[in-house]
């Protein structure tokens, strides 16, 4: 690693002089490291890629559906707001608010949008009309949110594994609905 050379002294008795020490080191330890680091760090770097969640969008050629019939035991709408809100109601809108199956919840673990869609899951499992992969998500960003309120709302999607979901607009009566409730934001 590390030589330190004494050199000698003289032949005349009497004289005291200092030894002068010279210290050579040795860095080829420290040039495999460098090698060793380098080497991980190119490695692990073309190991990791990044992943891209697949998003269908419809075809602009063929003519646009109006009316999309879901069934309403599998319906679960979701229009995020502003302040990482999101409101949501199961099935039609005026069942939902006549049922009072609506709500505003966040993104939280233990209480968020992930518990709502899993929620709907297991309902959906327990009623054994309709299956778990049927769950269909509609997402309708309002004005207020933003694009990681939308990405959030995808991941719970990937999280929770549904199979059918939609990017869509939302509606004037959702609009009417949002600016009644307001005060609850």
């Amino acid at each position: 690693m590390a030589e330190i050379n004494t050199a000698t002294t003289g032949d005349k008795p009497g004289v005291r002089r200092s030894k002068k020490l010279s210290t050579r080191v040795d860095l080829t330890p420290m040039v495999d490291l460098g090698f060793l680091l380098i080497t991980f760090f190119i490695f692990t770097f073309t190991i990791s890629k990044p992943a891209a969640m697949k998003l269908n969008m419809p075809d602009d050629t063929k003519p646009v559906i109006k009316d999309m019939n879901v069934g309403e035991s599998s319906a679960l709408t979701v229009l995020p707001l502003a302040n990482d809100k999101v409101f949501y109601y199961h099935g039609t809108l005026a069942v939902a608010m006549k049922n009072g199956t609506y709500g505003i919840v966040n993104y939280s673990f233990k209480d968020g949008l992930g518990q709502v869609i899993r929620d709907k899951q297991v309902a959906m499992d327990r009623s054994g009309k309709v299956p778990r992969k049927d769950l269909t998500l509609m997402i309708k960003p309002t004005g207020e949110a933003t694009y990681q309120n939308v990405v959030d709302v995808l991941d719970e999607v990937k999280i929770n594994d549904v199979k059918i979901y939609a990017l869509m607009n939302i509606t004037e009566e959702e609009k009417a609905i949002l600016r009644e409730r307001k005060a609850g934001l």
